[in-house]
């Protein structure tokens, strides 16, 4: 059986890290493919990867998605060393909470939230179409949803962070983006999913202990990993096109 070949994008860490073990842990069918601007972080993921013992493969890939000419490299190595890709996460992101300066701040966000996986997603299409059972997969949020912020008031851990803006609106737009590549592509089979994985232990607050544990409420991401691997499985293919959690599907 050929290998389902996955490329996670911001693997080196958090959701993207755990994603690529829980796959690796589940069956050896799974090629995951780790790409990090930094390739010293990416190799230190795969050390820890394999020291796990993993039934499946890991392979590391130097990817800066704000970067085309790195985006064009990166797909020219998969072409070259795999010759197609099952499935693309989009999961690299940024939150630029610490910039004051409200246009660098959404220049932060847009350009790696948005326009990242925008041109990673138009790069590698060509490649998932070679798949028999092509998926991409969009890490969003359903807490940026519209209905969520319109209506109802945000997650009380949303008060501790402050320049937040820009990053909902990346997230936001994400969201646009992947109902657009559902709608486009959808029928030429590549199943879209925006995954909204919960608050789980990241950098992305901060560095500090407090903004990392969120607040004292963030879980492991291993369990919204869990919820790509029921993808994979096929096990939630009703909802495709759609944004989803672990408990079922959100409003847009």
């Amino acid at each position: 059986m050929a290998p389902t070949n996955v490329l996670i994008t911001g693997a080196n860490s958090g959701l993207g890290l755990a994603i690529a073990k829980v796959l690796v842990r589940a069956s050896e069918n799974f090629h995951v493919i780790l790409a990090s601007r930094s390739r010293d972080k990416a190799q230190a993921a795969l050390d820890e990867i394999e020291a796990g013992g993993p039934k499946g493969s890991v392979s590391i890939l130097q990817l800066d998605v704000t970067n085309e000419e790195s985006i064009n490299e990166a797909t020219g190595y998969v072409q070259e060393h795999f010759g197609y890709l099952d499935v693309l996460i989009n999961n690299a992101a940024v939150g630029c909470l610490d910039v004051d300066d409200v246009k660098t701040r959404f220049q932060c966000c847009l350009e790696t939230n948005v326009l990242g996986p925008a041109m990673v997603s138009a790069a590698f299409r060509h490649l998932l179409l070679k798949s028999a059972n092509p998926y991409s997969i969009f890490v969003g949020t359903g807490a940026r949803s519209l209905p969520r912020n319109a209506i109802q008031q945000p997650p009380s851990h949303f008060n501790h962070i402050r320049n937040g803006d820009a990053y909902q609106v990346s997230k936001a737009a994400l969201n646009m983006l992947a109902v657009l590549e559902a709608r486009d592509y959808g029928p030429q089979g590549i199943k879209v999913f925006v995954l909204s994985p919960g608050l789980f232990r990241s950098n992305l607050r901060g560095t500090s202990e407090e903004a990392k544990s969120g607040w004292g409420k963030a879980e492991d991401p291993e369990g919204a990993a869990e919820v790509v691997l029921s993808i994979l499985q096929g096990n939630r293919d009703s909802e495709v096109g759609q944004l989803i959690h672990k408990d079922g599907v959100y409003e847009w």
